[in-house]
């Protein structure tokens, strides 16, 4: 949506700023968070929670309904380009909730004619069967979480499916009718071998999904790995385990265009893709994360209120707070993302989607380019192979 403006510039630290309006809005996406999970894994850092018996999937969405209303101010008129459904494991809602949900969604919000809408979905038997029902309401993009097909790594990781499972359910998938499906799998898993890992790889690579996430664990705070932490492959290992999978993928089509994310040719992840190119996104359910840009100039960041019970509960707020972006932080909250970007971005998404002149890089992209972290291109914004390994050292030329 092109947005005519005559605000001024806005004005940060008593100093002039010379960012302005914003003449073009990003693309929009809406995020979607069911925070519910059979069992939490002993790795997941993520805001889920062990399910109920019975879930209440209708106040639940009831209660989505209510939060997307709240944000529809900063929706000017865009339609939505994609939906993901993320948690937690949101194919434990069933397709009449969704079905209820998508159809209150689209009430409010145009959805695009090629709309890409996204649902994680578990291998277990019981989610499989959900599968036809989810691509009759639309859906048509699956995110199956495998991790590994080894039983005895499945055990460590806590996963509550097995090998078989994990391989049936990418069949299913495709006779559900989704041609366009993601599997999720890990490597530097505990006790890993290079061997275990390309098998893990091989195995996924013949189910023939259109997308791999192929990422390493990582230990992150408040899990119960981070305590009771595992025994991890060393560096050197990982290394090989990283260069030979990075090789099986590309010999078998699977391009590399972001760090952890591999593709058929034209089957990138439109949702993720709008992320990293700092486009605009709704979050809605407990602890979802959203960041909406005003033709003002203003870029906000919101978050949720995190606990379902306290989400679901009428005399809280959804939402639990938000942050307005100062010039200062928009260099590096641009560049985290689209750096990531194995082919990077257009150099004129800067000033589009910051309102910010591109000369204000000048002096980080001279550093990061001396340092060889930053390809020497004018008309992108692009890591060097070695700004891809080291990113954080890139990301550092650019704060101020």
């Amino acid at each position: 949506m092109t947005i005519e403006s005559s605000a001024s510039p806005l004005i940060f630290g008593g100093a002039q700023s010379p960012r302005a309006a914003l003449p073009v809005l990003p693309p929009l996406a809406l995020y979607i968070h069911i925070p519910w999970c059979v069992r939490k894994c002993p790795y997941c850092d993520f805001n889920s929670h062990t399910a109920s018996p019975v879930l209440p999937e209708q106040e639940y969405v009831d209660a989505l309904l209510a939060d997307l209303d709240q944000d529809l101010h900063a929706v000017y008129g865009r339609e939505l380009s994609s939906i993901f459904f993320g948690g937690g494991t949101p194919s434990l809602f069933s397709a009449e909730a969704l079905g209820r949900l998508l159809k209150g969604v689209e009430q409010r919000i145009a959805f695009a004619s090629d709309i890409e809408i996204t649902l994680e979905a578990n291998p277990g038997t019981f989610e499989q069967e959900k599968f036809r029902a989810y691509r009759a309401l639309g859906i048509n993009r699956l995110s199956i979480g495998i991790q590994s097909f080894q039983e005895e790594k499945l055990k460590v990781l806590g996963r509550i499916h097995n090998g078989d499972e994990a391989v049936r359910a990418a069949g299913m998938a495709r006779q559900a009718g989704f041609d366009n499906f993601n599997l999720d799998l890990m490597h530097g898993l505990p006790d890993q071998t290079l061997d275990d890992a390309l098998s893990d790889l091989r195995q996924a690579i013949a189910l023939k999904p259109t997308h791999l996430s192929w990422y390493q664990l990582t230990l992150e705070p408040n899990t119960v790995f981070w305590n009771q932490p595992p025994t991890l492959p060393e560096d050197d290992a990982l290394w090989d385990i990283q260069e030979a999978g990075q090789a099986l993928l590309a010999e078998h089509g699977y391009a590399q265009y972001e760090v952890s994310a591999y593709a058929q040719p034209g089957r990138p992840a439109r949702h993720n893709l709008n992320y990293w190119s700092f486009g605009d996104f709704i979050g809605i359910g407990a602890g979802a994360h959203g960041k909406l840009s005003h033709p003002d100039g203003r870029i906000v960041r919101t978050w949720k209120t995190r606990l379902p019970k306290d989400y679901l509960n009428p005399a809280k707020s959804f939402k639990a707070g938000e942050k307005a972006l100062t010039n200062e932080e928009l260099p590096f909250e641009f560049l985290m993302n689209a750096l990531r970007l194995t082919e990077g971005v257009e150099a004129r998404l800067y000033p589009e989607r910051t309102g910010m002149p591109l000369e204000s890089l000048a002096e980080g992209r001279r550093e990061a380019e001396q340092s060889g972290l930053l390809q020497v291109e004018p008309s992108r914004l692009a890591a060097t192979m070695r700004g891809q390994l080291f990113l954080n050292d890139l990301l550092q030329t650019f704060l101020t």
